[in-house]
């Protein structure tokens, strides 16, 4: 996520950087489905254990609600200074924490309710019912079954009737209210994947289960796909469930090269992330806000942001000025890597 979001510039980028336009999907597109998938698996791991250790349901629902309150907060506190920093018209309310703490909400909650056995039960109503709703609900003007780009869909009317002029874009925003629904479907089906690694040996035969039902699943989504588009701003039912198989295959690959194979070495900087990932996303964010927030003089009288001075004097030197605005973000990623680096030597954890 911080080698896509902190280009040099935008108006340079290699296209797998960026993320498909309308429909289709990019290797960008994985990114945050693939997240809400680990999140779901490791909270069927801490789940299952506090649940062990407290066996109090009630304690522990006041915990999953306390914690996806204070995500949601952080991230509108992102917005509230983004707001601030450079005079935006109107304060966005979604955003990446907000649909994460969502979805660990409505996840959670599913999986205290309704215990682990209705897991994917759960997740294929939730993708049917968005499925449903987008195409059989008619849109006031447009009718049914509209998918087309920005805010003329049913995703988008909502996010006008809820959020108002408080969206990414005018008129939509891609973690709006609707299209949270399969995103949290996303989460369940990491759960589940969760579940089953937490009740099995970790051994080959888990691992080819693992990569077989996520197999299923990306050809279900991609069949699914050609009535249904693939659509990671609308997060459709197809994208969620293609997008869920082919996490599962990548967690069993990575399963099987660092607890099988005993490949660790390799994933150090990985782990230094995973064990600090919120304040290491919050820090960026805020980095790089302020980045762009400060403004240096320049010749000709207008300024440029201390972003772009640096991006500009140090890394703009190719004849393909992707190739510089691949390397400005490379750096910038490997500042924060070593943060997690250090962070972890000194065994600091930041937890929600």
């Amino acid at each position: 996520m911080l080698v896509v979001n902190t280009p040099g510039t935008w108006r340079h980028v290699y296209p797998p950087l960026l993320h498909a336009e309308w429909h289709g999907w990019t290797p960008t597109d994985t990114i945050f489905p693939f997240f809400l998938f680990i999140v779901g698996v490791s909270m069927a791991f801490s789940f299952g254990r506090r649940l062990e250790e407290q066996g109090d349901r009630r304690h522990l629902f006041i915990h999953l609600v306390r914690r996806s309150v204070v995500i949601f907060l952080l991230g509108l506190a992102m917005n509230v200074a983004s707001f601030f920093l450079f005079g935006r018209e109107h304060l966005r309310i979604p955003g990446v924490l907000q649909r994460i703490g969502l979805c660990i909400l409505i996840a959670d909650l599913i999986h205290l309710v309704l215990g682990r056995r209705l897991l994917l039960p759960a997740a294929a109503v939730l993708l049917v019912l968005y499925w449903s709703l987008l195409t059989f609900v008619p849109v006031p003007g447009l009718g049914t079954g509209r998918l087309d780009p920005g805010g003329d869909n049913l995703a988008g009317w909502v996010d006008r009737a809820i959020l108002g002029p408080h969206t990414w874009k005018p008129g939509w925003d891609p973690e709006g209210p609707l299209s949270t629904i399969p995103a949290a479907a996303t989460t369940l089906l990491g759960v589940a994947a969760g579940e089953g690694l937490r009740r099995r040996p970790l051994s080959g035969p888990t691992l080819v289960g693992l990569m077989g039902c996520g197999a299923v699943a990306l050809s279900l989504g991609a069949i699914w796909g050609v009535a249904h588009p693939i659509n990671k701003n609308l997060w459709t039912s197809s994208y969620a469930l293609f997008m869920a198989g082919m996490a599962a295959v990548a967690l069993a690959i990575c399963l099987w090269l660092v607890d099988v194979r005993g490949w660790k070495s390799w994933g150090a900087p990985f782990r230094w992330l995973g064990k600090n990932a919120l304040a290491i996303f919050m820090t960026s964010l805020l980095a790089t806000l302020l980045l762009l927030a400060v403004r240096l003089p320049t010749a000709d009288g207008k300024g440029r942001s201390l972003y772009g001075v640096l991006y500009r004097t140090l890394f703009d030197r190719f004849a393909d000025p992707r190739l510089g605005s691949l390397l400005f973000a490379l750096t910038f990623t490997g500042v924060f890597v070593g943060l997690a680096g250090l962070l972890d030597r000194k065994r600091i954890y930041v937890r929600v």
